[in-house]
């Protein structure tokens, strides 16, 4: 059987491919953490050349990804993916992003992880962080059964057959079902966390039924009765995903930046990735190609067939970058490269079996890592072994090793922090799982404590409410409470159909929140201080009552009524956001944002003879080092304040003070600023972009030199951003203000900031490619003819 080889590089995704499927030979699809799924279209061939569409625009993650094959009522197929938010969307693909989905699958209460469809019983199962599997009747698109007992995520899901789920937990075990719910038997061999399950073929020489794949890297082959068979070595870390080929062969992929290629229970070829993760794998039952998605943010197709290999252009620059790749030592181990050999092993010895690693100690000092080709019957660079990317060179020893850095984490009062050892070079998400299951904690924490990591916020303590933008909301952030397939409530977007966005007449707020969680938290906090003697910033027993009455309060409505009461509560809340220790401040911020929006007390009351908005800064949240959440939250306030009266115009007093605090902000963030922070950015620049087009328009002079420094500070914004929802935001509210300014203001603003190429850049980007911007640039462009 020949090797396979690359036939296609797939580049649009703005983060993570976490998932995909190959329906035919014709068509795939990815999944990504940028909050989008994509169709990818085979357009030309030799060389196999692709064209996307967007297929769905969510606002949060997206992690898993099937395809139900046309029926009568679905003639092109649905795509069904499910993410952060807790929805499946269920689409026919030839729908974009803007379109309503053909069907919304609600009830589960966490994060969707697996989807798997089953034609021949006409339904589909998910799995979730919820720690439930769930049955949906294509159709009728309910939930008819759900699959309890787990005891923590629920990580894969597979519909063997029209009679039988099979699913993979974090609590280790794999259970079989019914679909009727009935547990049938409870498999106890696996060692880890289960992430991966596959049928397969009935003529797989060893007689098993399924493989399951585990974080401890084994492949694991059983039979429905839970004999296990087979295990199957040669993966060096976590196992995402497997597929089966149409050949019978398996295919698995992980963590160590590889797929590996079974052939009964050996492995016949090792893909190695330029990435640090495979999230993903799939197989085309036509072609017997394959696809996969990486860390990287890049889809790749591979084949066997000559005719679908890529250009030698394109096999080049992969081979190269595989090669020129750098590999993390934590990768591979404690190495000491004076024990290794020297080049010359590579061409005096073979290796044992497909896949075997050899490191080698070059002239110049450096360790290289090579693989074992059986195919080709050599060893092939795969990298160069790096100490952690991004390192100063200071690290901090734990447990006998270096790590960039060791982080107390507070999981529960009154006991010892935990250590959380991290390298720059290692995906978040494995770390994460890693400290979780070191310290038998719940994988509910999963996604605080890679949060954490990924946004390296000091001293933060596990069970603050996620700051992730709009999860299961209105994909502007308001109480609307959008839904993809909700007409009443669609996000703007203009193809000729629907109405134009431009000018934005109403303000936007933000006010997605837990506050049960919150309040919770702020409790515990104000606790522990009072434990370790800050009484002089602690709140008072009835100070507490106060902030935690009026939490229940907003959460039964979004206005509070003016009262001694709620000003007292505001003035707290400001003291915890701004004087209380910055790793602490997050719930005061969080809760000062919703009163922001439910009172214009927020806005008039005196803050130790401040103001808010000039508190805020003295207490130096956009100073640097920023805490990107604390500076996120103050922005989110800011957008909020517009809600009433009183906020707004204490903002546009302040408006040269907000600007400056913004731009500091930024810089202060480094290169790539967190996303939450710039989508809150650009939704405070709409805000003042309607006040000064609308109300704010009594003094043009006035109203035109604003919209000046706003349109320097969106261009600003606009250039080298790449997440969707900021840019889309930023384009709004420069929309605005270049639709209604003065003719006179809007012809210097076109030759000032050059606003037709900057929307150009974004056009010809890939987020040119979605239809909701596609659509503001045309208004903006309209407006500037």
């Amino acid at each position: 059987m020949p090797e396979f080889k690359i036939s296609a590089v797939l580049e649009g995704h703005g983060d993570d491919v976490r998932a995909v499927a190959f329906p035919n030979s014709k068509a795939l699809f990815s999944a990504s953490r940028d909050a989008t799924v994509r169709l990818w279209k085979l357009i030309s061939s030799p060389p196999p050349t692709y064209d996307y569409t967007i297929v769905a625009h969510g606002s949060a993650y997206i992690n898993a990804l099937a395809y139900y094959p046309p029926t009568a009522d679905y003639p092109e197929g649905l795509v069904l993916a499910g993410g952060q938010d807790t929805i499946i969307e269920a689409r026919q693909p030839s729908k974009t992003g803007t379109d309503n989905a053909d069907a919304m699958l609600l009830g589960h209460a966490h994060t969707i992880s697996a989807l798997d469809v089953c034609p021949e019983g006409g339904w589909v199962v998910s799995g979730s962080w919820d720690s439930t599997a769930r049955l949906w009747r294509v159709g009728k698109w309910e939930s008819e059964v759900v699959l309890e007992g787990h005891q923590g995520t629920v990580w894969a899901v597979l519909a063997y057959d029209k009679n039988t789920i099979i699913t993979g937990c974090a609590d280790k075990l794999i259970r079989i079902f019914n679909t009727s719910g009935k547990l049938l038997n409870t498999i106890k061999d696996s060692r880890d966390i289960v992430r991966a399950l596959c049928k397969l073929p009935p003529s797989h020489p060893t007689g098993a039924q399924f493989a399951a794949a585990s974080n401890d890297g084994v492949i694991r082959l059983f039979t429905l009765q839970g004999d296990l068979v087979r295990e199957l070595y040669g993966h060096e870390s976590f196992i995402y995903s497997l597929a089966a080929l149409p050949s019978g062969e398996l295919v698995s992929a992980g963590e160590d930046r590889t797929v590996r290629v079974w052939d009964g229970t050996q492995c016949v070829q090792t893909i190695t990735h330029p990435a640090i993760s495979v999230w993903s794998v799939a197989a085309c039952q036509e072609s017997g190609d394959i696809v996969t998605g990486a860390s990287d943010r890049v889809t790749r197709v591979f084949t066997r067939a000559a005719d679908r290999q890529a250009s030698a252009e394109v096999v080049q620059q992969f081979e190269t970058a595989v090669k020129e790749s750098a590999i993390p030592q934590q990768q591979v181990g404690n190495v000491n490269k004076e024990k290794l050999p020297g080049p010359e092993f590579l061409q005096q010895k073979s290796g044992t079996k497909d896949g075997q690693v050899q490191m080698i100690h070059e002239a110049n000092g450096s360790v290289t890592a090579h693989t074992w080709s059986a195919a080709l019957g050599k060893w092939e660079a795969v990298g160069t072994v790096v100490d952690a990317a991004g390192s100063s060179g200071r690290k901090t020893e734990y447990l006998g090793q270096d790590y960039d850095f060791v982080f107390d984490v507070d999981v529960e009062d009154g006991k010892p922090a935990l250590k959380l050892p991290y390298n720059l070079s290692q995906n978040p998400y494995e770390a994460a799982t890693k400290f979780i299951g070191d310290n038998e904690l719940p994988m509910s924490y999963l996604d605080q404590v890679a949060q954490f990591i990924v946004q390296n916020t000091q001293g933060a303590t596990l069970g603050q409410p996620s700051q992730e933008p709009n999860t299961g909301g209105d994909a502007w952030g308001s109480d609307r409470r959008y839904r993809p397939g909700d007409a009443t409530a669609q996000q703007p977007a203009i193809p000729e159909s629907r109405p134009k966005v431009l000018p934005q007449k109403d303000y936007l707020s933000i006010r997605t929140a837990n506050l049960k969680v919150i309040a919770r938290k702020l409790q515990e906090l104000n606790d522990k201080l009072v434990a370790d003697g800050a009484k002089d910033v602690s709140l008072s027993p009835s100070e507490l009552e106060t902030v935690i009455t009026l939490c229940n309060e907003i959460e039964t409505s979004n206005v509070l009524k003016d009262s001694p009461t709620v000003e007292a509560g505001v003035v707290l809340l400001f003291k915890i956001a701004t004087v209380w220790p910055a790793a602490n401040r997050l719930p005061g911020l969080d809760l000062l944002r919703l009163f922001a929006a439910a009172t214009p007390l927020t806005a008039t009351s005196d803050y130790s003879g401040k103001d808010l908005i000039s508190g805020l800064q003295e207490s130096g949240v956009f100073d640097a080092p920023v805490n990107v959440n604390n500076a996120m939250l103050s922005v989110r306030l800011l957008a909020n304040l517009f809600e009433t009266e009183a906020g707004r115009q204490l903002v546009i007093e302040r408006f040269d003070q907000v600007i400056a605090a913004i731009k500091g902000c930024l810089t202060n963030s480094g290169p790539s600023p967190n996303r939450n922070l710039t989508i809150a950015i650009a939704t405070l620049y709409i805000n003042i972009a309607v006040y000064s087009t609308s109300e704010g328009r009594s003094s043009s002079l006035e109203s035109s030199q604003r919209g000046l420094v706003l349109l320097e500070e969106l261009t600003r914004l606009l250039t080298g951003e790449k997440d969707s929802e900021a840019v889309y935001r930023s384009l709004v509210a420069l929309g605005t203000l270049v639709k209604e300014l003065e003719d006179e203001v809007r012809s210097a603003a076109k030759e000032v900031f050059n606003i037709g190429g900057i929307t150009q850049t974004v056009l010809s980007s890939g987020l040119g490619k979605e239809p909701r911007i596609k659509g503001i640039i045309g208004e903006i462009k309209a407006s500037l003819s």
